[in-house]
């Protein structure tokens, strides 16, 4: 019963993954960013450096707020709470970018920064339950399963969006394609996909246990636990380590998920359908490479499944830098795929195993900080590359030296000895 019981509860973990990935496959990368650059601002490179900005000013929230906010979850013991919260602002924002037409560039870029700061801080605190719901030993494959599954969720919504509301001559329920409103509509689509996945989420994944006797307590002890974290968090070699290259090689990543479908229709003439289909494949590699690789992540370590992954990323890179056909894209975009999924589920395993108990939310608030604070800079120096040459293969070119120097400062991280760390702790 016990075991069945903990079924349920993994799945319904998963279920999160599947419900929010349709926000960064369709809003962020591959239809409503190459919409914005294309219909929304006043020409592609201006939507580009608009686009950049608007997540880097996202993306520079989340880095100062989400270890406060780790920190004030995991004193108050209401993390659940806090998700649900994040959840319901991500959908409604997302849902608001319908109502906005061409020209409409200052709504849509407050809606975007909104969705997608409450998105990234929902990551927060769903991540932090992944100590709580698996057993050590199966964080890799867990992790794996959730990013995995999260792929196939993109990757559904992308067909139904090419099926009903792109492909079609008349588009599905009544739209039609003056002013984009079927490109439009998909955004109400990731509200709804949002909302009734994460439901198995919120009935049967439990509260974690509140740790304080009186929640009075809290708002004066947050400040002084975060403190404490971020003390604890530089004495610790390997998790210093680890932010730090994550502080970098997550910029890159970061770049291509918001870019990959901008460079596709700008730089190589991709239609909107095509930039769907390329996105669809994406994230079968994607979700495929993670699925596979958390069971590797288990046996092999999460350090070294990292820095296979980035590799891989330099590798696809560069291929798409110097690509001078559709078709080289194409392969660029199978690579980045297969290593993504990853090194997003490598690496949240492995915070998941450096992190000590009671403080779970607080970690990966610092975890979610490393990927955040400075993830701004990726797109930012992409998009004023590509304005001062006027060419987005300059831009992507900083792609590369992100992941390259992440990847040196991953290779002395000593995994087993933070996890020996964290086994003291417990015992």
């Amino acid at each position: 019963m016990k075991m069945e019981r903990n079924r349920l509860v993994i799945s319904s973990w998963v279920c999160y993954d599947f419900a929010n990935s349709p926000f960064t496959t369709l809003v962020l990368t591959f239809v409503y960013a190459t919409y914005f650059t294309q219909a929304i601002a006043s020409d592609p490179i201006t939507g580009t450096v608009l686009w950049s900005r608007a997540i880097a000013f996202s993306a520079l929230i989340v880095g100062v707020c989400s270890p406060v906010l780790g920190a004030f979850s995991d004193q108050l013991g209401n993390r659940k709470t806090f998700l649900l919260l994040s959840t319901v602002v991500c959908a409604a924002s997302t849902a608001g970018l319908y109502g906005v037409f061409p020209g409409q560039v200052v709504a849509a870029f407050i809606l975007v920064v909104i969705a997608n700061t409450a998105y990234e801080f929902g990551m927060v605190f769903y991540n932090a339950f992944l100590i709580d719901i698996a057993p050590r030993n199966r964080l890799g494959r867990i992790s794996g399963y959730g990013w995995g599954l999260g792929y196939l969720g993109g990757v559904l919504a992308l067909v139904l969006t090419l099926v009903t509301l792109i492909q079609p001559d008349i588009p599905w329920f009544g739209l039609t394609k003056d002013s984009g409103q079927n490109i439009r509509a998909t955004n109400i689509l990731v509200a709804i996909w949002l909302i009734i996945f994460t439901l198995p989420f919120f009935i049967w994944v439990p509260k974690q246990k509140i740790r304080l006797k009186q929640k009075k307590e809290v708002f004066k002890n947050t400040i002084s636990e975060l403190r404490m974290t971020l003390s604890e968090i530089i004495t610790l070699r390997e998790v210093t380590r680890f932010l730090l290259a994550r502080f970098i090689y997550n910029n890159g990543l970061v770049t291509i998920f918001v870019f990959g479908g901008i460079y596709a229709a700008e730089t190589f003439d991709f239609s909107l359908e095509e930039v769907l289909i390329f996105g669809i494949v994406i994230n079968i590699a994607a979700g495929s490479g993670a699925f596979m690789m958390g069971h590797l992540d288990d046996f092999w370590g999460g350090k070294k499944t990292v820095i296979f992954s980035l590799v891989g990323l330099l590798v696809a890179t560069f291929i798409a830098v110097i690509a001078s056909s559709k078709a080289w894209l194409w392969v660029a975009g199978m690579i980045i795929g297969i290593f993504s999924g990853p090194n997003q589920s490598a690496s949240r395993s492995l915070m998941a195993r450096l992190a000590p108990p009671c403080a779970e939310a607080q970690f990966f608030g610092f975890y979610a900080f490393s990927g955040k604070f400075t993830s701004f800079l990726g797109p930012l120096a992409l998009g004023i590359i590509t304005q001062w040459t006027g060419s987005q293969r300059w831009g992507v070119l900083s792609i590369l030296v992100m992941f390259f120097v992440g990847l040196l400062i991953m290779l002395p991280l000593n995994e087993q000895e933070g996890m020996r760390r964290v086994e003291r702790a417990i015992n």
